[in-house]
């Protein structure tokens, strides 16, 4: 393509012949071997061998002529430069007025040509889809444009809606004031001159650093307004409805930390938040059911007792009455105790070993339920050094005679210690 810039229908638009000064008409002479300025013949002066200074006869030459088809035969290299002129200069679709500047075809054949090799070839579509996109790029960079499917508001001058935009001009994508609107006056009146002192000098050049500094913070403002959508308030709003109240509350309070992420980062913050707060609400479920399943195996403690049983129901009744329990002792006269824990199939006893087997099946109590209590007692002694029995009660919430059982077993086996 850069050889064939070089040609066009004006011999005006070559230089001379260097040896009788005419215009060159194709084909004509190009000496490859002077330089850099191009070396041009005539045919009547090459075949004369006309030399020059440096140029002698018996230099390579090369024969310059568009008569060769480029994209398809029956369209030479003239051609292809004289259509894209005459539809640069005619208007795409004037097929009419093309024809006729080019002269040579009729105008089906230009618009067929023009069609297939220009607009529906691969190779040239890809590369002008390249530059559009380029093209969007180097916008985004500078202006604050809109989606294409989106329709810029534009509002009277000193209307409410223009108040809410900030002064922003669609037709120009730009403010009609700039943040920090007067920046530039500081350097009205600044001057470089070669008889400057050194101290007046790097003074001119900090104003011009600070300067550069207030340019930066501009274009950093109006990037957040283009990444956020901001530009067009109310829409921005009303897209904001459509979340639940508690997250366009998040949205509200978290605004200000817009400015320092990304939309995509910002929205996925405030998310965050939100899901935060359904899992509070889960957790709070999850304690509820685990304080239930805790209640659960107190009463399958005490269901083969009956009077523990009535005791237990008579507890119960009372702390739903809203009233303080009355404790009612039983005498354990003609106690039948308990049959061991049968552990066989139960989620966890692969992880007891024979000792700790043997406590869950006299004090009944399930595995899952040890280990977990295990731990617990585990990580309260690694973080206070030590562990009394009252401690131990109130982590676990079961009967405090499992949990003395419980704690006394864990001393005895070194996995815990009293502090």
């Amino acid at each position: 393509m850069d050889r064939l810039a070089s040609f066009g229908n004006d011999p005006f638009d070559k230089p001379p012949c260097r040896g009788c000064s005419s215009y060159l008409v194709e084909p004509y002479i190009k000496c490859a071997e002077c330089g850099p300025s191009p070396f041009l013949l005539c045919l009547q002066c090459f075949t004369r061998g006309y030399e020059y200074k440096k140029h002698q006869s018996d230099h390579k030459y090369e024969i310059m002529t568009s008569d060769f088809p480029v994209l398809e035969p029956g369209w030479t290299a003239q051609e292809e430069m004289a259509l894209l002129e005459a539809v640069m200069d005619c208007g795409f679709g004037n097929w009419q007025d093309v024809a006729y500047q080019m002269r040579t075809k009729t105008k089906e054949e230009c618009e067929s040509h023009y069609m297939k090799n220009f607009i529906n070839n691969p190779l040239f579509s890809s590369t002008l889809l390249s530059l559009r996109q380029l093209e969007g790029i180097r916008a985004a960079d500078t202006a604050i444009p809109f989606k294409p499917t989106d329709d810029p508001p534009r509002p009277t001058f000193d209307s409410m809606l223009s108040r809410d935009m900030a002064g922003y001009m669609p037709a120009r994508a730009d403010f009609m004031e700039e943040f920090d609107n007067y920046a530039e006056w500081d350097l009205k009146d600044i001057d470089f001159v070669d008889d400057d002192s050194d101290i007046l000098h790097a003074l001119k050049i900090a104003v011009v650093d600070i300067y550069h500094s207030r340019l930066k913070e501009r274009q950093r403002r109006k990037k957040i307004i283009r990444d956020h959508g901001l530009i067009n308030l109310r829409k921005f709003q009303a897209l904001e409805r459509h979340y639940p109240k508690e997250v366009q509350d998040l949205y509200e309070a978290m605004r200000r930390f817009a400015r320092v992420m990304g939309p995509l980062e910002h929205d996925k913050f405030i998310e965050s938040h939100a899901c935060a707060k359904v899992y509070e609400r889960v957790k709070r479920a999850r304690e509820d059911e685990r304080r239930k399943r805790t209640m659960l195996s107190d009463v399958l403690q005490v269901i083969h007792d009956g009077r523990a049983c009535r005791q237990w129901l008579h507890k119960q009744a009372a702390i739903d009455a809203g009233v303080s329990p009355v404790v009612t002792t039983f005498t354990s006269s003609g106690r039948r105790s308990a049959p061991p824990l049968n552990l066989t199939g139960l989620p966890g006893t692969e992880k007891l070993n024979e000792r700790e087997k043997e406590l869950c099946q006299v004090v009944r109590l399930v595995p899952g339920a040890y280990l977990e209590y295990k731990q617990a007692l585990l990580n309260e002694c690694q973080r206070q050094g030590g562990l009394r029995l009252a401690q131990a009660r109130a982590l676990i919430k079961i009967d405090v005679n499992k949990t003395r059982k419980i704690y006394d077993f864990l001393i005895k086996e070194g996995y815990i210690n009293k502090a």
